[in-house]
């Protein structure tokens, strides 16, 4: 099966500083993968690389076996790969249900296009109202996106997210600054949505991580260290030594 994603000997570099030092890791179908590190290992420059944010400066990404290596952020959106930011990024002065609109826009073939009355689009509304209810902020629709909760905020994103019809999806510390219970709602609601995408989250919560993801990828100083399963990470030297330490282990 092909994979995912697949980066085969990526590497970035800001003039004379290596931050991803020939990565090679391979997200299967299906599956939620997590990406975890210390602070500056090269978590989020990976998501801009793959996302086409950032140029890789050597090496080659593959989305769904097709090469996406330096392609426009958009081109890549368009094949299926969508990504939400550690910082919420929704229209705060636009209601829930519009910025959800926004998304299904482009799924849709409709774009921004003026002389489209999308109020009038059945079949624009019905996919939106559907991706209320999956990510539980149809009781929310009309408020404004400013208004909300940080943690429906959150939600929202990921509303956003997944409304362009994306079969692989980023998520960049999807409950970073939440409660215990805003975390557990959240994580019911990654689990959720990625019954049928493929799912790629960055996340400091170990808690999340062991409970969420199939398996588990550690990046240091730019480097995978180790791939494995929840079980198989937690009980890895390197990885204790390189990032979970002795009490996490």
């Amino acid at each position: 099966m092909t994979n995912a994603i697949e980066f085969s000997g990526v590497q970035k570099s800001f003039g004379n500083t290596e931050v991803i030092r020939g990565v090679d890791l391979a997200v299967e179908q299906g599956e939620i993968h997590a990406v975890i590190g210390p602070n500056g290992a090269g978590k989020s420059t990976l998501f801009n690389l793959v996302t086409g944010r950032y140029h890789v400066s050597r090496g080659r990404i593959e989305l769904n076996g097709e090469n996406i290596t330096n392609r426009a952020p958009h081109d890549i959106f368009r094949k299926g790969l969508s990504r939400s930011f550690q910082v919420t990024n929704i229209f705060p002065r636009m209601s829930v249900f519009e910025n959800v609109r926004c998304g299904v826009l482009w799924n849709l073939g409709y774009h921004y296009s003026f002389w489209h009355f999308v109020n009038r689009r059945r079949d624009l509304r019905e996919r939106t109202e559907s991706i209320l209810e999956q990510t539980g902020l149809a009781s929310r629709r009309n408020v404004p996106a400013g208004l909300l909760s940080y943690s429906d905020q959150r939600a929202l994103e990921i509303a956003v997210t997944i409304a362009g019809g994306a079969s692989v999806v980023l998520l960049d510390e999807p409950t970073s600054g939440m409660s215990s219970s805003e975390t557990e709602q959240a994580v019911a609601l990654i689990r959720d949505i990625s019954a049928t995408r493929t799912m790629v989250i960055v996340e400091h919560d170990m808690g999340v991580v062991f409970d969420l993801a199939d398996r588990i990828s550690v990046l240091v100083y730019g480097k995978v260290i180790a791939t494995g399963t929840p079980e198989e990470i937690r009980s890895n030297a390197k990885v204790q030594e390189a990032y979970l330490g002795t009490e996490a282990a």
